[in-house]
């Protein structure tokens, strides 16, 4: 891919054909303020945050903006701070500002902007805050809603539409009355959301946040257990018991995405019924057995049965592989078609 050359706040950077200004800078390390920018969606240039001065264009926002060769740009002036300012104070004028009580707090975007931009309290107190209070949506069992703390950038919106394909949520009403909503304005339980948890997991401040997450103490890899996709994911984990999911970005399977049993379903990992070690029945009772003294006493069983005294079921949860291995062991050795999927009963 073609390389080009620009030049931000003086300092020669290097980007690749197609980006944009703002993805340039970013990934020289160069910080431009935004919010509604996100590198898995389209750039929608919603919050105007991420204005830049271009050598013979004037200002103009860097998230739609491509880079081309010798491009000169700036990233602060008079005019580019005013107008940021103005833009962040609106957003935090009109935002329910307990921050401490917050599932975001110390991860939310809005507070990373304003430390960078400089609230004063004084302009603020000249503003009218807001005396809206909206009903926190809490009819989904894994994320709460709250619109209090929305600040319209649509990620969400986008991340429904373009990532999931479901469309459950859009904007809604108008001006000062504007949210973002379910058709009909239903709760979310009641529309098309299929509780996947991505417009959870990009959204920048506390409007959506996991119901029982907590902050884990570390991230240990794996895959999900729960089909045979094989999606990649690092489990966040708190002392010995798991906290939190998220996907692996780096996974060429699913590229960080996961579905609502991938990203919620984890309660099984560390509940008191699960079973760790194999069972076997002795004098009418289950007792734990190693793993090659169970393995030798199924196949010593197995070896009693054979056509249609015997039948496989298979399961979701195994890799194609290990599927084709078991209706191999079904045919060739058990000498039966007696095989079936729990996928299609």
């Amino acid at each position: 891919m073609k390389t080009l050359r620009l030049t931000i706040d003086g300092v020669t950077v290097t980007a690749r054909e197609g980006m944009s200004v703002l993805e340039a800078a970013l990934e020289a390390g160069i910080y431009i303020p935004h919010l509604c920018h996100h590198p898995d969606l389209k750039p929608a240039g919603v919050c105007r945050l991420c204005l830049v001065e271009i050598a013979g264009r004037g200002m103009t926002i860097s998230c739609k903006t491509p880079v081309e060769e010798g491009m000169v740009v700036k990233t602060e002036s008079p005019d580019i701070e005013l107008a940021r300012r103005v833009a962040v104070e609106l957003l935090i004028v009109n935002h329910h500002a307990d921050c401490l009580s917050c599932a975001k707090d110390g991860a939310c975007k809005l507070q990373e902007i304003a430390r960078y931009v400089g609230i004063e309290e004084e302009r603020l107190q000249r503003l009218r805050r807001t005396t809206r209070s909206l009903p926190v949506d809490s009819s989904n069992p894994f994320f709460l809603r709250d619109p209090n703390r929305c600040v319209l950038c649509g990620i969400c919106v986008r991340t429904c539409e373009e990532i999931v394909g479901a469309s459950a949520i859009d904007y809604a009403f108008r001006g000062y009355a504007t949210v973002i909503s379910t058709l009909g304005n239903r709760p979310i339980v009641q529309s098309r959301c299929e509780s996947c948890g991505e417009c959870v997991a990009r959204c920048p401040v506390g409007a959506l946040v996991p119901r029982q997450e907590r902050n884990p103490a570390r991230e240990v890899r794996s895959v999900c257990a729960y089909c045979g996709v094989g999606c990649g994911l690092y489990l966040g984990v708190r002392g010995n018991q798991v906290v939190r999911v998220r996907g692996a970005a780096e996974s060429p399977v699913n590229r960080g995405r996961l579905c609502v049993k991938g990203r919620y379903g984890h309660g099984y990992i560390g509940h008191p019924e699960r079973l760790t070690t194999p069972l076997i029945k002795r004098d009418g009772r289950f007792v734990e057995a190693s793993w090659d003294e169970a393995l030798d006493l199924v196949a010593a069983r197995l070896a009693g049965y054979r056509g249609d005294q015997f039948a496989a079921l298979a399961s979701a949860r195994c890799t194609n592989e290990e599927n084709y291995l078991l209706q191999k062991l079904t045919r060739a050795v058990m000498g039966t078609h007696n095989i079936d999927h729990c996928a299609r009963l």
